[in-house]
């Protein structure tokens, strides 16, 4: 019998899991272990493993007096099944044409996907994010049947860095390696273009980071953002085996910058590391769709989709901090206001 997609895409996001925090707990041998949490999910059905890294602050203390490489991070994988009412469904059409609908009927989902985010203790190491996703829509299983015939599938996902200071090495690795593991040129551009494009604050007018890649509703289908003369996968195949190539790649693509000798961070670049940290809170709760989305969902693991806010955060009121002429943090808010090309 051959394997499904649902289940191949399972398989690699469980051992990319373990992969990843495998790493990251190797980096830093004398911090504590990740916490792992194994749930299911009540509400239609499914489980996923939350692996979520922090230093608990002792008794009377706000913050640990531990100086580990990280400060907090979450590696998450959740496989989920249930009913997609009407209203999703009727939303998803826009770019699955091939999903049935009546404004009535609910039909059964299937959702897999990996989730992380890492936020370092220095202000010189950055914060990084992925995320690789498979969903599937079927109509209702007949009798004797596991699932009922597939009506529309598609692919997301993507990476994408955060510093709080601009190190352009640091940049051009991640995006390089990210580049390579794309091994299309112009599809890289397309996906680096959408990433500039997605993590972007409208009220502060500036990017979220120095981006990466960012792509949705990989499928068969026509695609509203990609244009029909650029070369790329189509077939589930394909697109499994391109998003299997980004996913292996986080670990080349960032471990290696947390392994750099850095200077030793003052109360100064802690300080801009807290503000810049406020604006990835900003849009993580104003914009992000992921986040928004699991806030609406019944019966959602709240813990799992506030994981990606960091432990730490800072607002001030008009701060000079990035205004003054060749500071620092002046420098990166101007990549961040003019998103650049690094490879």
């Amino acid at each position: 019998m051959a394997i499904t997609m649902r289940k191949r895409v399972e398989i690699f996001i469980d051992g990319l899991q373990n992969d990843i925090v495998t790493a990251l707990e190797q980096l830093d041998p004398n911090a504590p272990k990740f916490k792992r949490d194994a749930w299911t999910r009540a509400a239609g059905g499914g489980r996923g493993l939350s692996c979520v890294f922090a230093c608990t602050p002792e008794v009377g203390q706000t913050t640990s007096t531990l100086q580990t490489k990280l400060e907090k991070a979450g590696v998450n994988v959740s496989v989920v099944h249930g009913m997609l009412p009407p209203a999703a469904i009727k939303e998803m059409r826009a770019d699955h044409s091939t999903i049935p609908y009546d404004g009535k009927t609910s039909l059964p989902f299937f959702a897999a996907g990996i989730s992380l985010v890492i936020h370092p203790r220095s202000p010189f190491d950055p914060t990084v994010h992925a995320n690789y996703r498979y969903f599937e829509i079927t109509e209702q299983a007949g009798e004797g049947e596991q699932a009922g015939r597939v009506v529309a599938w598609w692919f997301g996902g993507g990476s994408d860095l955060t510093p709080s200071y601009l190190d352009e090495e640091d940049t051009k690795h991640f995006h390089t390696t990210l580049k390579d593991a794309c091994q299309n040129d112009e599809l890289y551009s397309v996906y680096k273009k959408w990433c500039d494009e997605y993590f972007f604050i409208p009220h502060r007018q500036e990017t979220r980071g120095v981006g990466g890649l960012f792509f949705d509703d990989l499928s068969d289908e026509k695609h509203a953002r990609i244009p029909d003369d650029v070369e790329r996968p189509r077939q589930p195949e394909e697109i499994f085996e391109f998003i299997s190539r980004l996913g292996t790649a986080f670990i080349p693509s960032y471990i290696p910058l947390l392994q750099k000798k850095r200077d030793i961070p003052t109360d100064h670049h802690r300080r801009w590391q807290l503000l810049r940290r406020g604006r990835y809170v900003e849009f993580n709760l104003v914009y992000d769709r992921g986040t928004k989305f699991g806030l609406k969902t019944p019966s959602a693991r709240i813990e799992s989709i506030l994981m990606s806010l960091p432990e730490a955060a800072r607002w001030e009121y008009m701060s000079e901090l990035g205004t003054l002429a060749g500071s620092e943090e002046e420098r990166m808010i101007s990549v961040l206001k003019n998103p650049r090309n690094w490879v």
